[in-house]
């Protein structure tokens, strides 16, 4: 009864947005990267570990200065499934529990909406590990 006097989410304005916010990120990403190219005089590949640090550095600050929710809820998934949104969970998760302390509050509790993330990570990446190490052999 509910589900039908619901309105339907606007799906594909949703995967519209979702697709231009990512691909705008990417863009982000290859601009800050050959930033970085340029200013430390490095390869395309070496450049890599420092654009994802500036883009968890900036992802982090837009969501302690309280913008990342407000571009996140017009973006969506384009700005809540790179590294961005994950920076966005482990920063918010952080701010949400400080003061219960260093330990117990930022410390204890950060992990917990981000732990399923990296425990996942980890496992699917052992998991395509073994698949590949399986079809090298097999070869």
């Amino acid at each position: 009864m509910v589900a039908r006097a619901e309105p339907s989410p606007p799906r594909l304005r949703n995967a519209v947005m979702a697709f231009v916010s990512g691909g705008l990120v990417c863009a982000l990403g290859e601009g800050i990267t050959d930033f970085w190219e340029r200013v430390l005089r490095i390869s395309h590949k070496q450049a890599a570990d420092p654009t994802v640090a500036t883009l968890i550095f900036l992802s982090s600050l837009l969501t302690g200065l309280g913008y990342f929710d407000k571009l996140a809820r017009h973006a969506g998934a384009g700005l809540a499934v790179p590294v961005t949104g994950f920076a966005n969970a482990m920063t918010a998760t952080a701010l949400e529990f400080k003061r219960e302390g260093l330990v117990f509050g930022i410390g204890g509790r950060m992990f917990q909406l981000a732990g399923a993330v990296i425990v996942y990570g980890v496992v699917t990446a052992f998991a395509v590990g073994i698949i590949t190490g399986i079809a090298r052999l097999v070869r």
